[in-house]
């Protein structure tokens, strides 16, 4: 487990760790208590077409994401025991993956080898407009918001506090979903969200 995580942190590295613009200060164009910003028709690497609308959940986890990062793949396992534990059909989060790269490996015939490989339990959809990660203000590969009921932005940035699973202690996104369904706002609102730099295209 320890080699591996050395293996994915040495590649991370390699590809250049990017932290959020500005890093908490201006990481998204979002700020806390600010509406999720709407998207529609995405397809995801199960076939499912989704929308904004299709989650009725308590709580929404948007996590930008893709299938190239070594920060991503350091992550995934840990996404899907977050989807285990909080969502499905009686779950009171919901929660989506997108990516919005357009690169060969991270458009949906990867992204559906990828989902299948790892037996993904939440949806993972593309977005090749990369409009929603634009309107959320994300920078970098995995960066998370959560938001509300009433879908207003409670949190932004990492999953946890350290990208070594063995030794992260503090689940960021979960206590925030705890808070919401609890009626409160969580204690952190905003971390450095660190991962590989999203691939704009050129305009």
């Amino acid at each position: 487990m320890m080699r591996r995580f050395a293996l994915v942190a040495a590649m991370v590295v390699s590809l250049g760790l990017t932290a959020g613009a500005d890093d908490v200060k201006t990481a998204a164009g979002l700020k806390i208590g600010d509406p999720c910003p709407n998207f529609m028709n995405l397809e995801c690497a199960c076939g499912k077409i989704i929308s904004l609308d299709d989650f009725k959940q308590d709580v929404l986890v948007i996590a930008i994401s893709c299938n190239h990062c070594p920060a991503v793949v350091a992550y995934e396992d840990r996404m899907i025991e977050f989807a285990k534990k909080h969502g499905g059909e009686n779950g009171k989060v919901g929660f989506v993956a997108i990516s919005v790269n357009n690169i060969e490996a991270d458009k949906l015939p990867k992204m559906k080898e990828r989902a299948k490989e790892k037996g993904f339990n939440f949806y993972y959809a593309h977005d090749p407009s990369q409009k929603i990660a634009r309107e959320l203000g994300a920078k970098v590969t995995p960066h998370f918001f959560v938001f509300n009921k009433e879908r207003k932005l409670v949190y932004m940035g990492a999953m946890d506090d350290n990208m070594d699973a063995s030794k992260a202690t503090r689940n960021y996104v979960e206590e925030a979903c705890i808070a919401c369904i609890n009626g409160t706002m969580p204690k952190i609102s905003t971390t450095q969200a660190k991962g590989c730099g999203i691939k704009w295209d050129k305009k």
